[in-house]
């Protein structure tokens, strides 16, 4: 989701990543994902899926994804049947995303800041997947899981009450999650579920690594081959005609929006004491982390051969992987942002592709 700066009208930014989707769409991108904080005025979707709704029939081929639904946020019945009604809403272009949702104020404000948000994670995509997999009245009734579903007492089913709806996808909608830690453990469940993982754009690529290694490990638990095609990496990524504009608009410039994008990301972090992300290595002092070095380490830029290079860098560093997901910025400069979605559309990806010898990796 993009990074706005404050003083922009919220109408606008939201008109804008709107119009972000639909060129996605134009130019052939893969998929979308949108995520959501209810108390951020510089990440101000609130709410995923209804963003993604508004989208439906303005495009035509790209699928819709939330990135992520925050699933400490409400009840399992709701995000099981909403999901299922927008993925029919759009015929199938839908993949949910899932997290338990990081942001303290949102938290907050829900009155549950005392809580085990990744707990009541695990508790809700459990509850979730037996929504779609059973047929009413449900019975519900996980061990250790607050969340018991049913409606055996008011189930009417000649009338059609009592029953939940089933996703247009089957067995259900691709399911992926954000992954943000090196070394994360959840890696290893989504592995063993057959969630698909998406890294950070904040990690660099030999963090991002060990989300592979942990993947792997868990589809061997299960007696499953990992396949590098579902593992998505993000990337903040400027294209430019031209060198000077590339290194200007990229990181250089004090308005660049890159440079807002991540002094805001970096603030974040470092207020929740989850800096250690961007450190080199684990032992390293925080003082060596510092936003000219954050935008050094974490922003792809430059003219098409440029940006070319610098991903088939990172890929050798990462290994395969089967989608870059391009990270959506604010439009500083509409035409720039743009003509920087078009050159990795049409020039970049491309040549990525005819290097490492395939020939469709989605964006």
């Amino acid at each position: 989701m993009p990074v706005h700066p404050l003083h922009r009208n919220y109408t606008e930014t939201l008109e804008e990543d709107r119009q972000t989707v639909i060129l996605c769409d134009e130019l052939g991108f893969h998929d979308a994902f949108i995520g959501e904080h209810l108390t951020d005025k510089a990440e101000s979707i609130t709410n995923s899926m209804i963003f993604q709704a508004t989208l439906i029939h303005s495009t035509k081929q790209i699928k819709l994804a939330t990135g992520t639904t925050n699933l400490s946020h409400t009840h399992p019945v709701l995000v099981a049947t909403h999901a299922a009604m927008l993925d029919h809403l759009a015929r199938g272009r839908f993949i949910l995303g899932v997290s338990p949702g990081a942001l303290r104020s949102d938290a907050e404000a829900l009155g549950i800041m005392g809580e085990d948000r990744n707990q009541l994670f695990a508790e809700a995509i459990d509850v979730i997947l037996e929504i779609w997999e059973r047929d009413p009245p449900y019975d519900i009734d996980l061990p250790d899981n607050r969340f018991k579903v049913t409606t055996r007492e008011t189930l009417f089913e000649e009338i059609g009450v009592g029953i939940m709806p089933k996703p247009y996808q089957q067995p259900r909608p691709e399911i992926v999650g954000t992954v943000v830690a090196p070394f994360s453990k959840g890696v290893i469940a989504m592995g063993r579920r057959d969630f698909h993982p998406l890294s950070a754009h904040f990690l660099l690529g030999k963090w991002v690594t060990s989300h592979w290694e942990n993947y792997r490990q868990g589809k061997e638990e299960v007696g499953l081959e990992a396949d590098p095609a579902d593992w998505r990496v993000a990337r903040a990524v400027f294209v430019s005609d031209d060198d000077a504009t590339a290194k200007r608009y990229g990181r250089e410039d004090a308005s660049s929006p890159y440079r807002f994008y991540y002094s805001q990301i970096f603030t974040k972090l470092k207020r929740s004491n989850r800096h250690a992300v961007f450190k080199h290595d684990r032992d390293e002092p925080d003082e060596a982390v510092t936003l000219e070095r954050v935008l050094d380490d974490f922003v792809i830029c430059g003219t098409v051969n440029d940006v070319v290079d610098q991903i088939l860098a990172f890929r050798e560093v990462t290994g395969d992987f089967g989608e870059l997901v391009y990270a959506g910025i604010d439009w500083a400069d509409e035409k720039l942002a743009r003509r920087s979605m078009q050159l990795m559309a049409e020039e970049v990806m491309p040549r990525v592709n005819a290097a490492i010898g395939q020939s469709d990796v989605a964006e």
